[in-house]
């Protein structure tokens, strides 16, 4: 069996307002790294600590807590559901998490004037251009509930994944 190690002696730090760059050729491991740090993979050995928090001890339920109340995702393949507008898919992660409808309207509102995208809302995702489904797939950090030091630099963590 020829095994190949996606990620070996990996060992960083990032303080609060850090940016930091993943570079490398594509196989390289930098998707299988993003996917270790937020919880999707799991790791073979070693340790992975987000806020002095042992990631790798977590069970299944707990790490699945975890993304959902600090982590925000932006997929290569932005993940939109085509069925529903832009505008749904922007709430949808919102409305599972037992905010009034109200307020889901205000903040989707806001943050579809902030990515300069309110003018497509009725639209979906095959009517659009892959810029527009990109900004739309970045909401999903922005309806976080990390401080926004935090929500930056996973955002620029995710958003290396889709180079």
């Amino acid at each position: 069996m020829n095994i190949k190690r996606a990620l070996n002696h990996i060992q960083f730090s990032l303080m609060e307002g850090e940016f930091v760059s993943i570079m490398g050729p594509s196989g390289s491991g930098k998707t299988t790294l993003l996917n270790c740090i937020s919880t999707i993979d799991a790791i073979d050995s070693g340790h992975i600590y987000l806020n002095n928090q042992d990631m790798t001890n977590l069970t299944t339920q707990k790490a699945a807590q975890f993304r959902k109340e600090n982590l925000g995702f932006i997929f290569q393949d932005f993940n939109l559901l085509d069925t529903l507008s832009i505008e749904e898919n922007i709430a949808l992660p919102l409305s599972i998490s037992n905010i009034s409808t109200k307020k889901i309207q205000n903040e989707v509102k806001k943050i579809m004037q902030r990515l300069s995208i309110e003018d497509i809302a009725s639209k979906f995702p095959m009517q659009v251009s892959g810029g527009q489904k990109q900004r739309c797939a970045c909401t999903l950090v922005f309806f976080s509930t990390l401080r926004k030091t935090q929500r930056d630099l996973i955002f620029i963590l995710i958003r290396l994944s889709l180079s």
